[in-house]
């Protein structure tokens, strides 16, 4: 399999996915929840999720309560979609291994429904290093399927995508930083970042009539909790071109917010389900989902009132996972949890 991973993070992967670092810092930090303007007469709640597969499942996960309620109060909601959703697997025995990634439309149906997320509310990104885990005909698959199920999809180009959301006109664009195929294979299907900043030199094109930017970038290394120099650079490079919003993924761990003058980044937001392997470590099972009003009002329209990072774990459940809020974690998990997630996500 061809990919642009370095030499210097294959070798770490096995490490670092036993033991994710808590090495590092971020410049601008900010807490996990704030109010940033008077609460609004008019707004839209937005919701953006982690890493999404089946890799770790049989079944479809089940979710608490608490969350799935959480998410149906979204307006629209935002995740990656980690795996080709296809009938089945070309890529057979990599599939079996955890390798490369695939899902059905029936897992897909059934996540949905337990997460409370339904199709017309959702967009889902495929720039990511796994969308074509399954081939260019499982790429294809994706997007029939994606399509007729009533999800949105981006990354698939530079271009920016406007969303109506309630009185709002968004603006989303997406990009990944690592592919796990040749270059040629990704050329003219997914964003990849070089291309996107390539693209965006001179300022977003299509951004105009925009109410707010929110960008869905894969991106950074695998299992570390603090962000490399080169995402907060890229972050600092999105801030500059005018993006309101940033919801990282691809580290598959929980990683701190910042702000970037009048841009909110989360750097990282860990699986929302089944992306790695099932036996993984504690760490890997901690997630976030940042809930984001958006003000409507005249005054400040396109504006982030208010921001919530809302940390759930990853439970084992035979061959499925729960989804259930940190807080309800009880025992040495819950308490060993709660710590990481302090390190990390409390700052500013």
């Amino acid at each position: 399999m061809s990919s642009n991973y370095p030499f210097a993070y294959k070798a770490s992967w096995p490490a670092r996915f036993l033991k994710p670092s808590l090495r590092g810092s971020i410049s601008a930090p900010v807490p996990a929840e704030a109010v940033l303007l008077p609460r609004p007469e008019k707004s839209v709640r937005l919701a953006f999720v982690g890493d999404i597969s089946a890799v770790a499942n049989r079944r479809s996960p089940v979710c608490d309560g608490e969350l799935k309620a959480l998410l149906a109060s979204a307006d629209l909601v935002v995740g990656n979609c980690e795996s080709p959703v296809v009938r089945r697997p070309r890529a057979r025995f990599g599939t079996r291994l955890g390798t490369h990634h695939a899902m059905t439309c029936e897992f897909l149906a059934g996540a949905l429904e337990a997460t409370g997320m339904t199709p017309q509310r959702l967009v889902l990104s495929l720039a990511n290093n796994h969308v074509l885990d399954q081939g260019i005909e499982g790429f294809d698959e994706t997007l029939s399927t994606l399509g007729a199920l009533g999800i949105a999809t981006i990354g698939t180009s530079t271009a920016v995508t406007k969303v109506a959301v309630g009185p709002l006109r968004l603006g989303l664009v997406a990009f990944t930083q690592w592919r796990n195929a040749a270059a040629a294979e990704f050329a003219g299907r997914v964003a990849m970042a070089e291309g996107f900043f390539a693209d965006s030199r001179d300022g977003m094109a299509g951004a105009q009539g925009v109410d707010l930017m929110c960008a869905v970038p894969h991106w950074d290394w695998e299992f570390r909790h603090f962000p490399r120099d080169q995402t907060q650079a890229w972050a600092e490079r999105l801030a500059e071109l005018g993006i309101g919003l940033v919801a990282g993924h691809h580290a598959h761990v929980v990683q701190p917010m910042a702000r970037i003058r009048e841009t909110l980044v989360a750097y990282g937001l860990g699986d929302f389900f089944g992306t790695a392997l099932a036996r993984q470590p504690w760490p890997g099972r901690l997630g976030a989902i940042l809930m984001a009003e958006v003000s409507a009002d005249a005054s400040t329209r396109g504006r982030i009132a208010s921001y919530r990072l809302v940390p759930f774990m990853r439970l084992r459940d035979g061959d499925r996972e729960t989804l259930v809020p940190l807080d309800k974690v009880e025992g040495r998990p819950g308490v060993q949890a709660r710590a990481r997630w302090e390190a990390v996500c409390q700052g500013g």
